[in-house]
């Protein structure tokens, strides 16, 4: 494409979206000011606070950028935000390991961590925090930088909307800083991984739909005909997560300058409402937008095609179709009636085929290029993300047969199966594809160091390994405890010995969230590094020695 035009695509690019920016940034601004003025309650005036200072710094970027006589780079790819995402990933990628660290430390050292005088460092204000740090910030920008990144590419054709784009990432940034500070004020609708109130929710439905119209439009204009099926997933993870904010978040404010708000639900249907979203909130927010991830950058670094393309159609469409019935198993032995919780855990057993042919599909890709996972520590993350992806889907259906749910369900052992596919799976590939993206983008032969992503690999192989194994043991333990009955039919122990038994693994996983965390230091170094054009020579001339020696 030629630089004029390109000049030409950008100017109609900024010219299309500008007026919904700039509509945007007034509306926010005018209710923020309204809602300063006017609110009696101090907590929505602090975020109204908040939203009115980004409004007014959108507007002067904006202003900045109108008479800064910008044009696009003669490239034809928008990887200035793509750029961004990588940074905002790492930062909150740390932001939420390091949180995560200290409320484990809470439950293994109560005594020492207990801050009455500090409401905001309790454990019920920062656990939410932690959650939503590791899934939405940190994992949310990971798939809007790569999505950025990948239908680009595979398209051939530039984003859509100039500025809508930077919208996308600025906006959905804003809602993270505006629920992180919420959840520390004590502002919640207390919904798992739904706890932000109405006004954080409805800015983030605009953001979104924003995400959803750049995403379908570089889709709709893209210059290869054929739709890989990385796009799939993405666009599934996004109008699905679309579906699902919305009605989930469905609630009735008590005014428009309050923080408070009533959910349009009540009772059994509420919390069956709840696990709709919070399970397909796993599935197509950390499955289906990372499966995206796999299918792009996995294939993309081993240098092999994906091993099966009919596979892929087959798996992404009996996961969509499959994983969206599955939330009832959440709610096994409650008021929700029993038909419900059967059907919740017969699609949940369903899910082992797509979920398995998925991951037989991403390890496959390597036939032909499996020597790469003795050199190649970026290549052996990401395949190690899918064998974590393999096992965590495993272990889900199988907890929701009620027979086991019965001893698993409020245990330990759910939060090991949690982690097992936070940490190893969408950690992992995650990671794999920042360790891409960085020397991508910044146009850099090598990473700074592979060394350091070995060591980065190796410390949080065995942090992992720590909390799952530490988590499985304490569940497990806490659930026959539970159900241990006296020769007099009275409960063998009490809860406070239940808790007393688990401290000895809670320093466990505390030690195994200290070790990923330095994994995640380690990976912030080596970007940087990377980033500044940095590179140990020496290590990659021993490294190219090694590789010359002839085998005997």
């Amino acid at each position: 494409m030629s630089g004029t035009q390109m000049q030409s695509q950008a100017s109609t690019d900024l010219g299309g979206d500008r007026m919904f920016v700039w509509g945007m940034l007034i509306i926010l601004a005018f209710w923020s000011l309204f809602t300063v003025a006017r609110s009696a309650d101090p907590l929505m005036g602090a975020h109204a606070a908040l939203f009115l200072g980004a409004s007014v710094i959108g507007i002067f970027a904006m202003i900045a950028h109108r008479t800064s006589g910008y044009v696009a780079e003669s490239d034809s790819y928008e990887m200035g935000v793509v750029k961004a995402g990588v940074f905002a990933s790492v930062f909150w990628g740390i932001a939420g390991f390091l949180v995560g660290v200290i409320i484990a430390g809470q439950l293994a050292f109560p005594n020492l961590l207990y801050f009455p005088e500090l409401p905001w460092t309790s454990f019920g204000r920062l656990r939410p925090l932690h959650t939503s740090a590791v899934i939405f910030a940190f994992g949310g920008n990971v798939l809007i930088a790569t999505s950025f990144y990948v239908v680009q590419r595979t398209s051939r054709a530039r984003l859509w909307g100039g500025l809508t784009p930077w919208f996308v990432f600025w906006g959905y940034n804003l809602f993270i800083v505006i629920a992180a500070t919420g959840y520390l004020m004590g502002i919640t609708q207390s919904k798992e991984y739904a706890e932000p109130e109405w006004y954080a929710d409805l800015w983030l439905t605009i953001v979104w739909v924003a995400y959803l119209f750049v995403f379908l439009g570089t889709l709709l204009k893209r210059k290869e005909p054929h739709i890989y099926v990385a796009n799939w997933f993405y666009l599934a993870f996004i109008v699905t997560i679309a579906m699902l904010h919305i009605v989930n978040n469905l609630a009735v404010p008590v005014s428009l300058t309050s923080s408070k708000s009533y959910s349009l639900f009540a009772g059994v249907q509420d919390a069956l409402t709840q696990w709709w979203y919070g399970h397909n909130a796993v599935g197509f927010f950390l499955t289906a937008g990372f499966l995206a991830i796999m299918y792009y950058f996995i294939p993309k670094k081993a240098e092999r095609p994906v091993y099966s393309y009919r596979l892929s159609i087959v798996h992404f469409w009996s996961l969509i179709f499959i994983y969206i019935w599955a939330g009832p198993h959440h709610l096994h032995y409650t008021a929700l009636p029993e038909w419900a919780q059967t059907l919740g855990m017969t699609f949940s057993i369903m899910l082992w085929m797509p979920s398995w042919g998925g991951m037989i599909n991403g390890l496959m890709t390597l036939s032909g290029a499996w020597d790469k996972l003795r050199t190649d520590p970026v290549l052996r993350m990401m395949v190690v993300s899918v064998a974590f992806y393999g096992m965590s889907t495993f272990e889900g259906p199988l907890m929701s047969i009620r027979a086991v749910n019965s001893l698993s369900h409020y245990t330990d052992w759910t939060i090991g199966h949690v982690h097992s596919g936070a940490l190893g799976w969408v950690g992992y590939i995650s990671f794999g594809a920042l360790y891409c993206l960085v020397p991508w983008l910044w146009k850099r032969k090598e990473l700074y160091s592979r060394q350091l992503v070995e060591w980065h690999f190796w410390i949080s192989t065995l942090g992992i390994l720590l909390y799952i194994t530490s988590m499985w043991v304490s569940g497990i333990m806490q659930g026959m405890m539970w159900r241990a009955y006296n020769e007099f039919g009275f409960l063998e122990y009490s809860f406070v010995e239940t808790v007393e038994a688990m401290n000895p693994y809670y320093i466990i996983r505390m030690l195994g969230g200290v070790l990923f965390l330095i994994g995640a230091f380690i990976m912030a170094y080596n970007l940087w590094r990377t980033a500044r054009g940095d590179v140990r020579e020496k290590e990659y001339v021993r490294d190219a020695n090694i590789a010359a020696i002839p085998a005997e």
